[in-house]
């Protein structure tokens, strides 16, 4: 860390010099940082400048509490725009990453009460339900469950839907004509299901998406809801004329 003789307050100068260190790879992430008492130690100051340093850090979601464990480095956060159209192997590629999927589950079944007013359907209409955790170059950082009309996408299970773009199979195979989205975002703690395919040390926080893309008619075609890992994302909007 730099002198500590000048007007530079020792809270950002340590703040900065950690910065640095994960910002350059030298911390990576998900590594454990050194404790306060190490911290202080190394570095010759107070626990009151080390917290201020941390809670800076915390702040710019450079860093991660576990509660019980430590304080860790956060995986470096990805900006998801709300592109309901878009597929998540496009999103992942245009950031330079190797997108691929875990397909859990795939199977028809009834729709709930749920699904079924999310697709305008009779309750019990047969739905195709997909389970699949999403990875960026192999690290999992979303898990989707989706559910689509089943008599809008007959034998949809005998494709590959671990590798293929679900929307690319429907644009392209049933020649249906994806319109828009409308889209919930919401933030909450991941379940013990979710934190372990996500490889999350729970409590966790996650990123909630429910979202229900339409037809060209208006006409429902997918519900999809996703838990995203929220020390990697976050999520916004951008409306324009």
């Amino acid at each position: 860390m730099p002198d500590q003789n000048n007007s530079i307050p020792l809270h950002h100068k340590l703040k900065e010099t950690l910065r640095q260190q994960i910002l350059t790879s030298q911390l990576p992430a998900y590594e454990r940082l050194p404790s306060e008492r190490e911290l202080c130690d190394h570095y010759n100051i107070s626990r009151t400048t080390v917290r201020r340093a941390m809670a800076d850090l915390f702040n710019e979601g450079l860093i991660y509490t576990t509660v019980g464990k430590g304080t860790y480095v956060a995986a470096p956060q990805m900006k998801e725009q709300l592109q309901p159209l878009s597929s998540f192997s496009e999103d992942i590629t245009r950031r330079g990453m190797q997108p691929s999927s875990r397909l859990l589950r795939a199977e028809v079944q009834n729709a709930n009460d749920e699904q079924a007013a999310r697709l305008r359907l009779p309750r019990g209409a047969e739905v195709v339900s997909l389970y699949r955790l999403r990875l960026a170059d192999g690290k999992p950082i979303a898990l989707q469950l989706t559910w689509l009309p089943h008599h809008l996408c007959p034998d949809l299970l005998r494709f590959d839907l671990a590798q293929q773009s679900l929307y690319h199979i429907l644009c392209s195979e049933y020649l249906l004509k994806l319109a828009h989205a409308d889209t919930t975002i919401m933030a909450a703690l991941g379940n013990p299901e979710e934190c372990r395919l996500l490889v999350l040390s729970p409590p966790a926080a996650v990123l909630i998406s429910q979202q229900v893309t339409y037809l060209d008619n208006d006409s429902p075609i997918e519900y999809t809801h996703s838990v995203f890992r929220g020390d990697s994302y976050k999520l916004y909007s951008h409306s324009g004329k």
